[in-house]
């Protein structure tokens, strides 16, 4: 059975910086892509950053320049270094790691993020 487990979120000022990790146990077969999603109350999850078994990187328009994916695909783990830190980045940040061929992957529990003064 895979279970994902993030961790990292927490309270942070405004400007501040987090660092979510994310780690898989069991057996994912070829993971080909990784990624960090969150979901603010009363809005819809969304793509926060993403990173493919090439290295490729995709980032949301409101966080490039500011976050940033890594992942280690033998490690089954995925990071997002978040800088700069905005009241609107709060949200719950779900991992999801993703086998070749799968259409959806596997998700994380969640980690909250508050950016807040």
């Amino acid at each position: 059975q895979v279970q994902l487990v993030e961790s990292g979120g927490g309270l942070v000022q405004p400007g501040g910086s987090l660092r979510l990790s994310c780690v898989a146990s069991g057996s994912i077969f070829s993971i080909s892509y990784m990624g960090w999603y969150r979901q603010a109350p009363g809005k819809e999850r969304e793509l926060v950053a993403a990173i493919t078994r090439g290295g490729s990187t995709n980032y949301a328009d409101s966080v490039k320049g500011r976050f940033t994916i890594s992942g280690d695909i033998a490690k089954k783990m995925v990071e997002l270094q978040m800088n700069s830190l905005k009241p609107e980045d709060t949200a719950v940040y779900y991992c999801n790691i993703r086998p070749a061929g799968a259409a959806v992957g596997y998700w994380g529990q969640g980690t909250q993020v508050t950016v807040s003064s």
